[in-house]
């Protein structure tokens, strides 16, 4: 299940600004909830449930519309996305290699769910289907730095490369 973040919105006068013009120009296009919602996700970095009622309000349509599309398709986020965006590979390789445990692992030291983001905004985590690294499996990813043939034991080391 998706749920909004817990990390207070802090969104800019700017970003409402830049938004808000983007609706009013668009509102009349064809099918535009899933623009709209692609163009406030490019300006926000996720859409918090504050972004979902401009959109709604500015579009004349139900809270609940816009939240549907946005949790129904898995490219909108509802969590924004930490400066450290870990993603751990859940594909069949790395899955059976213990990947699975080692994203259970990930919550519990960083005290987040899979999706979410901590506090502080440094971790986000998200499981993924395949980095393509199947012979390093288990792997994970930490942006854009792959960590493969991990165990429990190598989490603490990693996170404390980004603390």
């Amino acid at each position: 299940m998706r749920h909004f973040s817990t990390v207070p919105f802090s969104g800019t006068k700017e970003q409402e600004e830049q938004l808000t013009t983007w609706l009013q120009e668009n509102k009349d296009m064809p099918g535009v909830v899933m623009p709209a919602l692609q163009k406030a996700q490019e300006i926000y970095g996720y859409l918090p449930i504050e972004v979902q009622r401009m959109v709604a309000d500015a579009l004349d349509k139900p809270l609940a519309e816009i939240y549907g599309v946005a949790t129904f398709y898995s490219q909108f986020s509802l969590s924004p996305k930490g400066r450290y965006r870990i993603s751990v590979c859940l594909g069949t390789a790395c899955y059976v290699k213990g990947s699975g445990v080692l994203y259970e692992q990930l919550q519990e030291k960083l005290g987040i769910a899979g999706g979410e983001c901590t506090l502080d905004g440094r971790f986000s985590l998200d499981a993924c289907r395949c980095v393509g690294a199947c012979g390093l499996a288990p792997v994970m990813m930490v942006n854009d730095e792959v960590y493969g043939r991990l165990t429990v034991d190598d989490l603490d080391g990693i996170l404390a490369k980004y603390r």
